[in-house]
């Protein structure tokens, strides 16, 4: 009989108790979903987003940015980009490696670009604005054209945004014998906002947007398909090599037009001195009081060194933030670990260089699935 009791008592309390425990629950995911946003999306709601063809409306504009905010989730540790926050401290670690041959290359031009092209940069964004876009796409228009309005590629592409013609009638832009809306500024950049909006809906992420921006829809679908993944690290050698390289320079110029001489780590203006140890922001206090400092030179590369000591690529560069840039750049490096790791590299320092300098003479890493393009062909026309 008393068993019986037991078990009719806990039958009562979980019946009563249940409800209250699930309705709490709702409150606390409720509060949680209003208060952060830890993830982008989900995938239908960026499919079901509407492309307008005029300027939308401001409701509009607020929906389309909360889906296109986190499209730079891979360039940005935190989806996006604050720039009140070190540069350094925010960027894929990928993104490290791959942009350092154009800097080497650009940096100077792009850097004097920067203050002359401010009132471009202010009408495109407040174009793309309207459209819920981020502001960082206007450095597209860069890479395109240089900004340029008068810009003609060999292919017919036309005007700052580099429009062919089928694509500029298709977002509104008229083409005729009288006037070609391709050089006209401000409709040109309209036109590439909802040209930019249409690529976005298929891709989901803006680095392949800026794929298909330059080499077409088509081939970037090729590549997803073939590497069965929507990101750009791990399909981009799935890519024409024009459309991976259109990438890299987004992302080089996009990183030196951000850079300012408060950011101790952009390595672009102001002193290129290596950063101090105890300033180094994604370190703990706890970190640093068991990492210990060597300054090095010569050829190293970061994914050689991590590989090497056991560490992973995005651990080593929180501890070395820019390393391969900085190390280029300057010709020394203060590489810090800790205390464990730095005595491994030490022990191990001469085989690393060896390898590093491998790597650099050699051809860049690819998967071993990469897809080996055919060479194209040229059929004589009748044959």
């Amino acid at each position: 009989m008393l068993k019986n009791r037991i078990i009719f008592s806990l039958i009562s309390f979980v019946i009563y108790f249940l409800p209250i425990y699930a309705n709490a629950q709702r409150e606390f995911e409720n509060i949680v979903s209003k208060d952060t946003v830890t993830t982008p999306p989900i995938e239908s709601e960026i499919d079901n987003l509407e492309i307008p063809v005029v300027t939308p409306a401001k409701e509009k504009v607020q929906y389309i940015s909360q889906l296109t905010r986190y499209g730079f989730r891979n360039l940005f540790t935190q989806f996006n980009y604050n720039s009140s926050q070190p540069y350094v401290g925010q960027i894929n670690p990928h993104a490290e490696l791959y942009i350092q041959d154009y800097l080497k290359k650009h940096t100077g031009y792009l850097t004097k670009m920067r203050t002359r092209a401010i009132p471009y940069f202010n009408l495109i964004d407040q174009v793309f604005a309207q459209y819920g876009l981020p502001r960082e796409l206007k450095y597209l228009a860069v890479i395109e054209s240089n900004l340029q309005t008068e810009a003609t590629s060999w292919v017919g592409a036309v005007g700052p945004w580099q429009f062919m013609p089928e694509t500029a009638r298709l977002y509104g832009l008229t083409i005729n014998s009288y006037s070609d809306e391709r050089r006209d500024y401000i409709k040109s950049t309209h036109a590439a906002a909802r040209y930019l909006l249409f690529l976005y809906k298929q891709m989901h992420d803006w680095l392949l947007v800026i794929a298909a921006y330059n080499g077409g829809p088509g081939r970037v679908y090729d590549a997803m398909k073939k590497s069965g993944s929507r990101n750009f690290w791990e399909l981009q050698y799935y890519l024409p090599q024009e459309s991976r390289n259109h990438v890299k320079k987004f992302i080089a110029t996009h990183y030196i037009m951000e850079g300012n001489e408060t950011n101790a780590y952009s390595g672009i203006s102001g002193s290129t001195d290596d950063y101090p140890i105890e300033n180094n922001p994604k370190l703990t206090e706890v970190e640093l009081q068991n990492s210990s400092k060597q300054t090095i030179s010569g050829k190293y590369n970061a994914k050689i060194i991590a590989q090497n000591i056991d560490m992973t690529l995005e651990e080593f560069n929180r501890y070395n933030p820019m390393f391969d840039l900085r190390l280029g750049r300057n010709g020394q490096y203060d590489l810090v670990l800790p205390d464990d790791k730095m005595n491994s590299f030490l022990a191990n320092k001469y085989t690393i260089l060896n390898e590093s300098i491998q790597q650099l003479l050699g051809q860049p890493e690819v998967p071993n699935t990469k897809t080996v393009y055919p060479k194209k062909s040229y059929r004589k026309k009748g044959t």
